[in-house]
């Protein structure tokens, strides 16, 4: 399996939990399958539970060639701020698509798995995420600049439901012409 396969595109839920480090994808890959990730293993497992892959350490065994086959195994931002160990402080504001976004710089704790450690998230007037720059280490791609747009409220919760993630140059210019990443969100339930 390689990124980008289309074995694993589609639609599928995703369920988060907002106070520990904890995702699940489902369907994924097959109709009966749902991933477990939390920031010690990646699983692969059935609706009832049952184990079919595991990685333990998943972000030592990343590859550094993107191109490099996957095994078949963001969204919780800025809640997981709130959480002890998360260090923050707020940089210069920065004009951007006509409007100015307030920037904070947020250190993330060693027990957290992430892109990289420290992270910047841009924004706008209504405190809605509108950029967020990281330097992706487990794959040494250069810095990029992700942008979340198109947000709607599910249970009370405003959320993107549009982010796209595009290479980012010196001086923090941004090159939108290619997409590195795209997700679109078609529904919410927060329970």
């Amino acid at each position: 399996m390689t990124l980008g396969s289309s074995r694993f595109c589609g639609p599928m839920a995703v369920r988060l939990d907002l106070h520990q480090q904890h995702a699940s994808h489902y369907p994924f890959a097959a109709s009966h399958l749902r991933t477990s990730f939390t920031a010690q293993r990646v699983a692969v497992e059935t609706a009832t539970g049952e184990v079919t892959d595991v990685r333990a350490d998943p972000r030592a065994s990343f590859p550094s060639d993107v191109r490099a086959p996957w095994d078949d195994t963001y969204l919780t931002s800025p809640f997981t701020f709130a959480s002890p160990g998360f260090e923050a402080v707020e940089l210069s504001p920065v004009m951007e698509e006509g409007e100015t976004w307030r920037r904070l710089k947020v250190t993330f704790p060693d027990h957290i798995a992430t892109h990289s450690p420290e992270q910047i998230f841009y924004f706008d007037s209504n405190g809605l995420l509108r950029r967020h720059d990281y330097t992706p280490e487990v794959i040494n791609a250069g810095p990029v600049a992700h942008y979340p747009s198109e947000y709607k409220e599910f249970d009370g919760i405003t959320i993107p439901t549009r982010r796209r993630v595009h290479r980012r140059g010196e001086g923090g210019t941004v090159s939108r012409d290619v997409e590195l990443v795209t997700i679109d969100v078609e529904s919410g339930l927060f329970v």
